[in-house]
């Protein structure tokens, strides 16, 4: 007698819920640190950094703790601590996102205080919950967390800088990070930035870091960067957190100028799937404790170099959340020129760097360049179908309105095989450029993403 079709449905039931616990098993046994338990561990992206986190400089006057609150899942190293000197100066740049997560309103408030920084500051964050859309008691929970921060390390509750990375509209179980602030405030080390850097992932499938030094009038001066950032990437910002730390003396005004010059032609000419977090925030804090003399001049030597390291560590790492792109096989550079102005080729830039049809043919290694063409024509932006040209690397794929005479689609394929790809598109029109950065589009991101809440 055949068996009814609820009988097979109950059986399927059980057999998923005892796959999922075995699943589970093995992922706590397994996991590394920053990985989401309870789930496979992720695997590490293809265009991970071959040398693992670097080896980043001690930024004196900056000390870090990392701890594993349960704050989503149980035995997660889930958030961090980062105590800073007195005298420290911070600048910041935060999402420009109409739903921004209470952390991010909390931050931008408090640096408009301009608050006193000879008490110190404090930087706590956490990952698995991004505490955004949360209404009121979003800003109670930040404001419960920093609080109890501040008494933890002595600080005025207007120098804890907070942030919250993960689920959307779930409220924040704060008291998980409360609880763990003895254990945090004890474990703080000037060494234990890697711990940090782990303790802020969530897709992320490696942890970030990027370093500097130039020489300061009187010693060197160091810089040390971190960030987490893998999905819904697009600008402003992107949904990633960047803390990046120097031991140069550098006023809170200037610092805050140079880094608002070089957030633009970093981490906003990223993009991994068009989608602006509610959450992004970036902290740089210049703690003064370094042996060179303070930074007055931003017209000087020393002010110059200082700002060009900076952009190198910014750049470098918002090309490792590219790298770590959900799914990613390909880091795309698309770099165009000869827009009527800076608007037009950022919105060229960004259609092909957006453009699924585009990143599903990078994926497949496809050179459908007919595809950049329809990104340049539904941009917006000024363009003459018989004054461009398209390139994949070193070969021209397309001038004048059409195919390029000698274009060689074997050449064109072999680029397109690479791990690093670059599209290069002039519009002929005008003299205006820019640069940005995506990845490929993968069945790997469907995978991720679908399965994100479970």
């Amino acid at each position: 007698m055949a068996r009814k079709d609820t009988d097979w449905k109950a059986e399927t039931k059980k057999l998923r819920a005892k796959l999922k616990k075995l699943r589970e098993k093995l992922a706590a046994t397994t996991a590394p640190a920053g990985a989401v338990t309870g789930k496979a561990p992720p695997r590490v992206s293809p265009l991970a950094p071959k040398g693992g986190f670097p080896a980043l400089p001690v930024i004196a006057g900056a000390e870090f703790s990392a701890a594993a609150a349960g704050v989503r899942y149980p035995g997660r190293t889930d958030v961090m601590l980062v105590r800073l000197a007195p005298g420290t100066a911070i600048a910041g740049a935060f999402t420009r996102s109409s739903t921004r997560a209470a952390s991010v309103l909390d931050c931008q408030a408090k640096l408009k205080l301009k608050s006193d920084p000879a008490a110190g500051a404090a930087i706590i964050v956490n990952s698995g919950n991004a505490n955004a859309f949360t209404g009121a008691e979003g800003q109670a929970a930040v404001d419960r967390v920093t609080a109890a921060v501040a008494a933890s390390l002595g600080l005025p509750a207007s120098r804890v800088f907070s942030a919250s990375t993960g689920v959307i509209g779930e409220p924040l179980p704060d008291g998980r990070i409360t609880a763990a602030l003895g254990t945090l405030a004890h474990g703080l080390d000037a060494g234990a930035i890697a711990d940090a850097a782990r303790a802020i992932m969530t897709t992320d499938t490696f942890p970030k870091g990027a370093a500097a030094e130039i020489a300061g009038d009187g010693g060197p001066i160091r810089i040390a960067g971190i960030a987490k950032g893998s999905g819904m990437i697009a600008p402003d910002m992107a949904t990633m957190l960047v803390y990046i730390f120097t031991d140069a003396t550098i006023p809170a005004p200037a610092l805050q100028r140079m880094l608002s010059r070089q957030v633009d032609d970093s981490f906003n000419a990223i993009t991994v799937d068009s989608d602006t977090s509610t959450s992004d925030a970036l902290i740089l804090a210049a703690t003064g404790q370094g042996p060179a003399a303070p930074i007055t001049d931003l017209r000087g030597r020393v002010a110059k170099d200082f700002e060009a390291a900076l952009r190198g560590v910014m750049m470098d790492l918002a090309h490792q959340v590219i790298r770590d792109g959900e799914g990613a096989t390909k880091f795309v550079e698309i770099r165009v020129t000869g827009a009527t102005d800076a608007a037009d080729a950022r919105k060229v830039a960004m259609a092909i760097a957006n453009s699924p049809l585009v990143k599903t043919a990078i994926a497949g290694e496809d050179p459908n360049w007919g595809r950049i063409v329809a990104a340049i024509g539904k941009s917006g932006a000024k363009a003459d179908r018989d004054r461009l040209s398209i390139r994949f690397g070193e070969t021209l794929v397309a001038r004048q309105g059409r195919r390029a005479p000698d274009y060689s689609e074997a050449d064109a394929a072999r680029h397109m095989k690479g791990e690093s790809l670059l599209i290069a598109v002039d519009l002929g029109l005008g003299t205006a450029a820019r640069t940005v950065w995506t990845c490929d589009l993968t069945h790997r991101y469907i995978d991720i993403n679908a399965d994100y809440r479970s």
